[in-house]
């Protein structure tokens, strides 16, 4: 682990440093809705107009890259790592690890570093889990993510959530297996509980002032935060217009605030400081 985060769960002083920027690369009708739908050209023309947001901010990210996008798009990851952005998997099919075995997510794990491997030059260290599902009863994902030579996760989020969640974790980055570092999604304190904070419809569905005080709130913990986000959610058009049926929470879940998260990602490159995961932790 990186000297940068020595003590950074203990709380003696403000973090100072930069935060983390993650991006999960995947399509929308067929992480969410449909994981039988082909990727559409949507998954392609948000990444590309999220790439050219942090261009004009120059700002890098980690991208989290679904490996089914990119057999079908390439070039797209070609340009996050020309970039200088980091590209870690996401894995292949975005099935979620409890609907997997051992050797059926060490099938995924290889597949994903394999095509993302022969389209950069950079090693593909990172792995995120699709629905953040290392949980209780997938734990044993860990190791196979080790043995297959992955050499950092950021797959937990520590808090008590409905679908996945890890609450009694350490919500700062730490070794988790000899060999695997855990760069989990950041809570807050409040009220005895932890609370998600700055990623994907939490960032949506907070008005930006919650999310920088939340924010700041980790840092004065003395931790990082993680931000993470889907291209797709730059989007305001795609669920209004989707043609497939969805069920009506569903569709307000996912619809809500969408044309509000440019803006707010805007405010957030502006007023924090960012780096990709790779360059906050000793690999």
């Amino acid at each position: 682990m990186s000297s940068r985060w020595t003590g950074s769960h203990k709380g003696k002083a403000r973090w100072m440093g930069p935060d983390f920027l993650t991006v999960d690369v995947e399509d929308w009708p067929q992480s969410t809705v449909d994981p039988k739908s082909p990727i559409s050209p949507r998954a392609f023309l948000n990444t590309h107009r999220l790439l050219d947001l942090l261009a004009e901010h120059r700002v890098k990210a980690t991208f989290f890259v679904q490996s089914l996008v990119a057999e079908m798009f390439p070039s797209l990851v070609e340009r996050i790592a020309w970039e200088g952005h980091e590209v870690a998997s996401h894995g292949h099919s975005h099935i979620p690890l409890f609907n997997l075995t051992p050797d059926g997510l060490a099938a995924d794990l290889l597949r994903s570093r394999e095509i993302l491997s022969h389209l950069i030059p950079q090693p593909v260290d990172g792995y995120r889990a699709p629905d953040f599902s290392v949980r209780q009863d997938t734990l044993w994902a860990l190791e196979v993510l080790r043995d297959c030579g992955f050499r950092y996760s950021s797959s937990i989020f520590p808090f008590r959530g409905r679908r996945y969640g890890l609450e009694d974790r350490p919500p700062y980055p730490h070794p988790i297996l000899r060999g695997l570092t855990e760069v989990p999604l950041s809570v807050f304190p409040l009220g005895g509980r932890h609370w998600p904070v700055a990623g994907g419809g939490y960032l949506r569905l907070y008005p930006y002032w919650i999310t920088r005080w939340a924010m700041n709130r980790v840092h004065s913990l003395g931790r990082p935060v993680v931000v993470y986000l889907h291209p797709y959610e730059l989007d305001p058009e795609e669920v209004t217009g989707f043609r497939g049926k969805i069920p009506f929470a569903l569709y307000w879940s996912q619809s809500l605030n969408r044309k509000h998260t440019e803006a707010k990602l805007r405010r957030l490159l502006e007023e924090f400081r960012f780096i990709p995961i790779r360059e906050g932790i000793d690999l």
